[in-house]
């Protein structure tokens, strides 16, 4: 059985087993300070993709510094959205760092790509239309489905925000986290961040046209046993 990934982009979480029925009434004002840093970081990814899309179309590789420091900004947008908008599977207050945090309940990785297509660069846009349709479908309307993950509102946007909303009710009344509600939550970000990491020019793979639930990251080749796999957290 293989242990790689079966995507480049890894999102491993961990549903908090102490979570607490009222703290995510305030965990949005207690973010306040990342979201004033990330709004700065967030025009430097910007900016800096526009950089690695010219070295792509010229060298065929993304800046390995710049790529790292994207990627950064990715994992630390979505440990504050884990923690207070999208999901909220944990009181554990993310930490100010571009760094991966292995104890943190939510780990994005992004496998570096040594090469990448210098025509995909191009068309890469337009290839995600479909992509792009499906998520506005499922999760909100207009091209804000794209941006779901910069909406530092209490709640995210569509399905998401809305499935987040009734998991934390449901925490307040039952005083447990629904897991059911858990796995399908991870797995729309899973979907999410595949098609943002491809927009972004940071991989040539598309993305799959698939919901792999669950807070562990599917591996390629390895089997699926009967009832699914993602029971690691609780």
């Amino acid at each position: 059985m293989s242990t790689a990934p079966a995507h480049p982009l890894s999102v491993e979480a961990t549903l908090d087993p102490r979570l607490t029925r009222w703290k995510w009434l305030v965990k949005w004002i207690l973010a306040i300070p990342h979201y004033i840093v990330l709004s700065v970081l967030q025009i430097a990814f910007l900016l800096l993709s526009i950089i690695a899309f010219f070295s792509i179309l010229i060298t065929g590789s993304y800046p390995r510094r710049l790529f790292d420091f994207n990627v950064g900004v990715i994992r630390w947008n979505t440990r504050v959205t884990y923690y207070c908008s999208a999901v909220m599977a944990t009181d554990e207050y993310p930490p100010f760092t571009l760094r991966e945090t292995p104890g943190y309940p939510i780990r994005v990785d992004l496998v570096y790509p040594e090469q990448l297509s210098r025509g995909l660069v191009l068309v890469k846009w337009l290839l995600v239309i479909p992509q792009l349709l499906v998520i506005m479908l499922l999760f909100t309307g207009g091209w804000r489905a794209y941006q779901s993950f910069d909406d530092y509102s209490p709640f995210s946007s569509g399905l998401v925000g809305l499935l987040s909303l009734v998991a934390v009710v449901i925490l307040t009344c039952t005083g447990s986290y629904p897991r059911g509600l858990f796995d399908l939550l991870v797995g729309l970000v899973r979907w999410m961040l595949r098609v943002f990491v491809y927009a972004s020019l940071m991989t040539d793979e598309y993305p799959p046209f698939r919901l792999d639930l669950g807070g562990s990251e599917p591996r390629a080749g390895a089997v699926e046993p009967a009832g699914g796999g993602n029971d690691q957290a609780s």
